[in-house]
């Protein structure tokens, strides 16, 4: 889910996408309520997938390296930095939305290795079906719940989990806690990252108590966010980071930095100050992200 970017696009059914010659939406009813692809006026093959109205992915067929989310180029930063150019890694992706990340990996690291896991079965058959992934890209699709998925990745195997997994537009409680973080530090190689995508507005309450229970397992965190996420002046995403290694956080800085959008990142003791001694989140304790407010998607 990306909070403060609307759809383009017009209204139609029926017809797969086919670029810039076809202008309806295609529109399809999932578990999680009424998926319309819209098309992106300005770029040829290119589609905003949302959910009720919110917008959840855009993919350009044509160009799979093309994040146009600024929280989905954050996430590709890291893809980027997480091992040298074009070496493969195996990945986990919690929450499938349009495989956006998946394809970008495919595109970035040709030979890797990726899981996506996505609840809404529905969803998944829409967007292999007005989508389609390369067929030579290693990329297998669980239609099953992310805590579930995570569960059967073997002791060890992914270089990376992303977690970008919204009900609606809120990231259930399940996938919030400790005890979550526990099973993703199992499936994770010693060396590999945790990368989340988290939403909330002022006053930040979720984005504290998340950054807390990352620090609470993992050994490095760093955080990416718009400057008026971070002075709790609007809702909008962050992207989390969190290793057992050193991160290479001035890399990530400056890329952050010199996005379209520019966001500022933070780790070490900003982060931890910033987070104000909120409380890891446990099982028993844990709750959804925060509703966004109505105006974050007009």
């Amino acid at each position: 889910m990306v909070a403060g970017k609307g759809g383009k696009g017009g209204k139609g059914k029926g017809e797969a996408p086919r670029g810039r010659g076809a202008a309806e939406a295609v529109v399809g009813q999932v578990a999680g309520g009424r998926a319309e692809l819209a098309p992106d006026r300005e770029r040829g093959n290119a589609w905003t997938l949302l959910i009720d109205g919110a917008p959840q992915s855009h993919v350009d067929l044509d160009d799979p390296g093309y994040l146009d989310f600024a929280y989905q180029r954050r996430i590709g930063h890291l893809i980027d930095l997480a091992a040298p150019a074009r070496q493969p890694l195996n990945v986990v992706h919690l929450g499938g939305g349009a495989f956006t990340l998946a394809r970008y990996t495919a595109a970035a690291r040709p030979r890797s290795t990726q899981q996506v896991v996505e609840i809404d079965a529905g969803l998944v058959a829409f967007v292999r079906e007005h989508l389609p992934l390369d067929p030579q890209a290693r990329v297998r699709v669980r239609a099953v719940d992310a805590r579930a998925g995570l569960a059967k990745v073997p002791d060890g195997w992914a270089d990376l989990v992303i977690a970008d997994v919204f009900s609606g537009a809120r990231t259930p409680a399940h996938l919030t806690s400790a005890e979550f973080l526990d099973d993703v530090r199992r499936a994770l190689a010693p060396t590999g990252w945790y990368v989340a995508n988290l939403a909330d507005g002022p006053p930040l309450a979720h984005l504290r108590g998340q950054i807390a229970t990352a620090a609470s397992r993992f050994g490095h965190l760093a955080v990416a966010a718009d400057p008026v996420v971070w002075r709790g002046k609007r809702f909008g995403n962050a992207v989390l980071v969190a290793a057992d290694r050193e991160l290479p956080v001035a890399d990530f800085t400056r890329r952050v930095a010199s996005d379209p959008h520019p966001g500022r990142v933070e780790h070490g003791r900003a982060l931890a100050d910033f987070a104000g001694g909120a409380a890891p989140v446990a099982d028993a304790s844990a709750v959804a992200s925060p509703e966004p407010p109505p105006s974050v998607f007009r």
